[in-house]
């Protein structure tokens, strides 16, 4: 709990707490009582003024108003903006509450910057903005910045002082000079970056499950998803290149480059030796194929294959490969192409095992996807039967490599070698082949369009998985891998879907 958290980090682990059953209202009226709590502490007098904006971080002190209200003191809670932009939920319970129901809080309106009172009390808190402030601070929040700053109480600031950008520390124009901040959770980063704005920090529980933290779920989804906008160009969402398949073996690099398109990426690359480049061709018009003289991978297809790199965003190698001698002799080869063209690499299924074999290491940004057997090519060991055992070898493995590993089973680890996250999303229908592909071009598309390793292998673990199930949902146990790919977009777009369906 004392490691500090960004925004985007703590809005992921709110999403996540409410997929686990634990709804945005209860944390606010967590959140809020811990506010008030920590204020009734500090022994200064029985009268408050609460400055709230229209958000969640208004909707805080609207709760703190009311349980400050309920341990004899005497509020003041001031709305600076207009009523109609509550639009939040949980913010607009609250706002009913104070403003309807409970006659012991006096509330007072501010529409605009003319209109905010400058209300005097032992104690001023300050409400108006939370994590998600972006840019510089406008009216009428700007004014009551400046209100609160001018008042003479003891300042409290919930969450972070407005004027403060919680990951960064950047003043937003203007900030509040708080002397204490309680903040939830975890200490936000920003906060430790503009601590002369912040004085004594409080950090307070609200309630966040630990599997919220421990286990990807849907925020872990939403804090990479790009909006796309009307102004965007063919490219701008990435463009994918597969690297694999043989003359014996030909579906799975297709599979996995429609998963990378349903993913989002704008384009998919595939290269392939012959019958499996010819499988490819004819499997999908939505796929970009390029044909590898002979059967296999070898030495002579990397200067071929360097201007596909050039062209691409990510680079998936090894669905379907085959470990020949030509392959091992070409992966050391194309490793090091991509390390000089700074691609980030997944590497899977057959390029795993030749990695594994000739114990390469890769410094470009890299996943590797193996299941229990492979992984102990890997790491050389046995996988151990306990989860929390089995995530620090899987960390040790990661950190050795220099890598993010993403070990499947009937529950993922997930490890950059610091950080160790689990899935729990997929079902044993998932055992058909070619899911594992799946899986692939999910988290080689959400690299491709600028994930990070670790967090698009989380997030990609949680799709692939969810998809699956959803898929089972249909069909039962005889599903097949191309089922996936229909669900993708959906939970993407709404990631809370597998929730709706597998209620916890």
């Amino acid at each position: 709990m004392s490691e500090a958290i960004s925004a985007e980090e703590m809005a992921a682990l709110e999403y996540n707490a409410e997929y686990l059953g634990v709804s945005m209202l209860q944390l606010m009226e967590c959140a809020g009582k811990a506010v008030a709590e920590a204020i009734a502490s500090l022994g200064r007098g029985k009268e408050v003024v609460i400055y709230a904006g229209t958000g969640r971080n208004g909707g805080d002190g609207m709760v703190a108003a009311r349980h400050l209200a309920s341990l004899g003191f005497k509020v003041t809670l001031v709305l600076v903006g207009d009523e109609r932009s509550i639009v939040d939920p949980t913010a607009q319970a609250n706002w009913r509450a104070v403003k309807s129901s409970i006659r012991s809080i006096e509330v007072r309106a501010a529409r605009d910057s003319s209109d905010i009172p400058r209300v005097e009390a032992p104690i001023i808190v300050d409400a108006l903005l939370g994590t998600g402030a972006k840019g510089r601070l406008r009216q009428p929040i700007l004014e009551a910045v400046r209100v609160i700053n001018g008042l003479k109480g003891f300042k409290v600031a919930i969450d972070l002082p407005t004027g403060i950008e919680a990951t960064t520390g950047e003043i937003l124009g203007e900030a509040v000079r708080a002397d204490l901040t309680v903040t939830f959770h975890r200490v936000k980063a920003g906060l430790l970056k503009a601590g002369k704005y912040a004085g004594e920090i409080k950090v307070a529980g609200i309630g966040i499950p630990p599997e919220a933290e421990t286990y990807v779920g849907p925020g872990d989804v939403r804090k990479i998803w790009k909006p796309r906008p009307p102004t965007a160009h063919k490219g701008d969402f990435g463009r994918i290149l597969v690297i694999g398949g043989s003359e014996v073996y030909s579906g799975a690099p297709a599979l996995a480059a429609l998963a990378a398109l349903r993913t989002g990426v704008d384009l998919a690359y595939i290269a392939a030796p012959g019958v499996a480049a010819q499988a490819a061709k004819a499997y999908s018009p939505n796929l970009i194929v390029f044909k590898l003289e002979g059967a296999h991978l070898a030495p002579k297809h990397v200067r071929m294959l360097k201007p596909l790199i050039e062209r691409s965003t990510a680079v998936i190698i090894g669905p379907e490969l085959e470990t020949r001698d030509e392959s091992a002799k070409a992966l050391p080869k194309l490793l090091a192409l991509v390390e000089r063209l700074s691609r980030p690499v997944l590497l899977d299924a057959d390029g795993l095992k030749i990695f594994s074999r000739l114990k390469l290491r890769v410094k470009a940004p890299c996943v590797l996807t193996p299941h229990r057997g492979e992984f102990k090519l890997l790491s050389g060991a046995e996988l151990p039967e306990d989860l929390d055992e089995a995530g620090r070898l899987v960390r040790e493995t990661a950190e050795k490599f220099g890598a993010t590993i993403l070990l499947k089973g009937p529950v993922d680890i997930v490890s950059d070698g610091v950080k160790v996250k689990f899935n729990r999303t997929g079902n044993p229908g998932m055992t058909a082949g070619g899911t594992g592909d799946i899986l692939a071009g999910i988290v080689g598309g959400l690299m491709a369009m600028g994930a990070k390793p670790f967090e698009a292998a989380a997030a990609g673990a949680f799709v692939c998985g969810a998809a699956g199930d959803l898929a089972y949902k249909r069909r039962g146990f005889h599903l097949v891998a191309t089922d996936l790919l229909e669900e993708i977009p959906a939970l993407l777009d709404n990631p809370m879907l597998h929730r709706e369906a597998f209620p916890f």
